[in-house]
């Protein structure tokens, strides 16, 4: 989209203007792929997900209308697994998470006064790795070697005995890699909400909208790496033969369902949640009032974000789960209605004490209300375990499925796009075409889905191609059908809404629908750099309380108003209360983002070709320009080309010891950690449940060895603790030859861990009790690499003068990975090396 420069002001207020667009603007031409900025990113996010929902839904009508009629062949069966389960797939992964990622990210800064994510590039990388993860994903289709065992992948079906060609492994390997690109979101949005917000803006004056997406980025954060494990592990599985998820080597296919539904059950209210922001942001607009109990609307936002994660064994009831885990989970299903029904209900409060006015957006949240509500109620119906039981793998479990996630996403998220398309284009949309498109899409969505209860309850099963016109299910799926394209039709018209009404729409004013938060201050379409001044604010409602704020903005009256130096910069506030700290200052564009994607997209492809030495050469290269991006970071001249701040700012957040880099590299280790989590429940749960796991009489890790690297990394963990404490005092004598000392205790650690490794001899391809250990100490090999070369880096940074006593922020960082890797090594030595020895192989 073409942003053009705001209207003309005073001479000093253009002039400001001016110099804001020479350190904010976006590059044109090629090197528009080097932008970072998170209003381009946002929109790329959302027009590449939009794309991939229009191949989801053309196979989604593919599979009506195979169904419409009894004994039909329009379709083999191969082809028609293979459509159903790149259907689920491409929804799921490649459309709802990326799509509301998206929203978030171009929005968040705008609502909470900020000027950009706190991590540009990390957003960028984040959008490579989606789409060429996505690319090589759907490439699968054209080449007709989709995956075809289900969007969820179970094994044994997806395993190389099943599913002998490269299905299985576009999956896995493809999905791997768009989930970097959400992790890589969770991470920027949590600590750009927590650590950017504008001045004043305490947690309990923030956004209900920021409520949301905090928890469903921090749900990702948490939710996503056991699934990036599962993934790692069935590949390892079906190109190297460790059998982790084979009976027959001591695995258990059921570990799969775990690790599966331990991120598929929160996605489902990752998905809900920023859905359920877009209701409660425009219900107040719309009904002329704050909502009613902000206070339970947050507190119902976080209960759903943890009870969301003792769901999983909602989605196995069938499988042999023992009684009492049964009655839990079952209570557990039906607890989490409970912060759901708190939100309805205050919903339905605001409405019932405002004015609603029934335009465009309002007519899709309360279709929303409808759809929710009645697949919220099929919902308690399945957490009943008798009745899941009865209706398991039928199309009642389908047609759940999509009121939930469907009418509970892309209805508010419609209605949200609506609400917004004047602050992306500076028009109005068309309430005519507008209304057309909902009553089509919510008209076509019952019809085709409400019927599939009823298929369902006379047991129709899911996953079939075809089905026996004596059955009795034949006027049922034609209905649904036809439904189906009525859906597709309405979807069609709201398209073409959105895309006439850049050009046709009537312009908008500002602040057209008279709403209270932030981003309505800005010009529309919005500049690269969102404020001219960052507000301070003091209520929950800013434009409510201060009309004038747009004008005020506008003319730089407020903070950080000054571009002169060369930097980007925002505030960095406090977590809880909204005070400023210090100025963050952010890397402009960049191709580093770019250039490791697309080395990660050769090691994807790569490991499908079994072309491994190429893979390893891509994994260095892509690892080289990791490093080489994080070069620039800090006090690095292209990072900030001057340290001048005005006079009563705070420092520049790279003379702190608590810039955003600490928090980043935090809530990194936190997903760090649910991967790891991850993997020790495998362990336990196949040496305590697999049938024929087999624990060896004598552990084959040499103990002196492990216990040798751990007091290798624990010295130098210690080591780089003295330091920081110098560090604060200022003092910085001795920082680099320190570095460099701790990075050489990392690599011998790394290469004792190595040792012990190699002297194991493990027999990964016949037992998963030493596939596992390899996987382990995999892990401690990677992660005592890392830590050692950032270790080394910081010491050849600090003799370029960009880290000491005037720049002490990195090293701090550093110590964040240091202190988890120690904390990881003992609890991995023992619970793998030292728990066998102590209870005598198998319980």
């Amino acid at each position: 989209m073409t942003q053009s420069k705001p209207k003309s002001y005073t001479a000093e207020t253009q002039r400001l203007h001016d110099e804001l667009y020479d350190v904010w603007g976006n590059p044109s031409g090629i090197k528009a792929l080097t932008i970072v900025n998170h209003t381009t990113l946002g929109l790329r996010f959302m027009l590449t997900g939009m794309a991939f929902f229009l191949v989801g839904g053309l196979l989604a009508m593919l599979i009506r209308a195979q169904l419409a009629f009894p004994g039909q062949n329009f379709m083999s069966p191969d082809i028609y697994n293979q459509v159903t389960t790149m259907h689920g797939t491409v929804m799921m992964f490649l459309f709802a998470i990326p799509m509301l990622e998206g929203l978030a990210i171009y929005m968040i800064p705008k609502m909470i006064g900020a000027r950009d994510l706190v991590c540009p590039r990390l957003t960028s990388l984040g959008y490579w790795c989606y789409l060429f993860g996505g690319l090589i994903l759907l490439s699968s289709l054209v080449l007709e070697t989709a995956p075809d065992s289900g969007w969820f992948m179970y094994t044994p079906l997806s395993s190389k005995e099943y599913s002998p060609g490269l299905g299985s492994d576009f999956w896995l390997l493809g999905i791997t890699f768009v989930e970097i690109s959400a992790l890589s979101a969770g991470v920027e949005l949590t600590v750009s909400i927590l650590r950017t917000r504008t001045q004043g803006m305490a947690l309990h004056k923030m956004p209900l909208f920021a409520w949301y997406i905090l928890a469903m980025a921090l749900m990702i954060v948490v939710g996503f790496p056991p699934l990036i494990l599962g993934s790692i592990l069935l590949e390892l599985e079906r190109a190297a033969g460790m059998p982790f998820f084979d009976v027959a080597g001591g695995g258990d296919p059921i570990l799969w369902q775990h690790l599966f539904w331990l991120f598929g059950h929160p996605e489902v209210y990752i998905i809900f949640l920023p859905a359920a922001g877009i209701v409660s942001t425009l219900i107040p607009v719309f009904a002329g009032r704050p909502i009613v109990g902000y206070g339970w609307a947050v507190f119902a936002v976080i209960t759903t974000g943890f009870i969301s994660f003792g769901l999983w064994v909602h989605h196995m009831f069938t499988v042999g789960i023992p009684q009492l885990a049964l009655t839990f989970f079952s209570a557990a299903s039906m607890l989490v209605a409970v912060p759901t029904g708190i939100q309805i209900f205050l919903w339905l409060a605001t409405l019932w004490l405002g004015k609603p006015r029934m335009q465009l957006p309002m007519l899709w949240i309360v279709g929303f209300l409808v759809i929710f509500v009645c697949g919220g109620l099929t919902g308690v119906m399945l957490a009943l375990v008798p009745f899941d039981w009865q209706v398991h793998d039928t199309h009642f479990v389908v047609a759940h499925m999509h009121y939930v996630l469907v009418g509970g996403m892309f209805f508010p998220l419609i209605g949200g796009l609506y609400y917004w398309l004047p602050l992306f284009s500076g028009r109005m949309p068309s309430e005519t075409l507008g209304k057309w498109g909902f009553w089509l899409t919510f008209l076509g969505f019952n019809g085709t889905f409400l019927i599939m209860h009823w298929t369902g309850l006379l047991g129709m099963p899911r996953r079939v191609y075809t089905y026996g016109a004596e059955e009795g299910w034949e006027i049922f799926n034609l209905l649904s059908s036809v439904s189906g394209f009525i859906l597709s039709a309405g979807i069609a018209m709201m398209l073409l809404d959105i895309a006439l009404h850049f050009r046709f729409g009537k312009p908008a004013k500002q602040n057209p629908w008279n709403a209270g938060t932030l981003e309505w201050a800005l010009t529309m379409p919005p500049s690269p750099y969102n404020f001219v001044s960052l507000p301070e604010v003091e209520g929950r409602d800013p434009l409510w309380d201060r009309p004038d704020l747009p004008r005020t903005i506008a003319q730089g009256r407020h903070g950080l108003a000054v571009a002169n130096h060369g930097r980007r910069e925002l505030w960095g506030t406090d977590p809880l209360t909204g005070k400023v700290r210090e100025v963050i200052h952010l890397p402009g564009n960049s191709w580093w983002p770019l250039f490791a994607a697309l080395a990660l997209a050769v090691v994807c492809i790569s490991l499908l070709l079994r072309l491994y030495p190429l893979a390893g050469i891509a994994t260095l290269v892509a690892a080289g320009f990791l490093l080489r991006w994080s070069w620039e970071n800090g006090a690095h001249p292209k990072a900030a080309p001057d340290a001048h701040r005005e006079l009563g700012d705070p420092p520049l957040h790279s003379r702190t010891m608590d810039g955003p880099g600490l928090w980043t590299m935090s809530v990194t280790l936190l997903a760090n950690a649910s991967f790891y989590l991850s993997f020790l429940f495998g362990w336990f749960y196949l040496w305590t449940v697999s049938p024929l796991w087999r624990m060896p009489d004598e552990s084959p890790l040499s103990l002196t060895l492990l216990v040798i690297g751990g007091l290798l990394v624990t010295a130098g963990m210690g080591w780089l603790e003295v330091m920081l404490r110098r560090l604060r005092r200022r003092a910085d004598n001795g920082l680099g030859p320190g570095m460099f000392a701790i990075g050489a205790l990392g690599l011998g650690q790394v290469a004792v861990v190595g040792l012990a490794l190699w002297a194991a001899e493990l027999d990964v391809t016949r037992t998963a009790h030493d596939a596992v250990l390899a996987v382990g100490l995999g892990y401690l090999l990677v992660h005592g690499g890392l830590g050692a070369i950032l270790a080394l880096m910081q010491g050849m940074r600090v003799r370029y003068g960009f880290v000491g006593a005037h720049a002490p922020f990195e090293p701090a960082v550093v110590a964040q990975l240091w202190r988890y890797n120690v904390g990881t090594y003992w609890l991995l030595v023992g619970s793998i090396a030292l728990l066998p020895r102590l209870l005598g192989g198998s319980p």
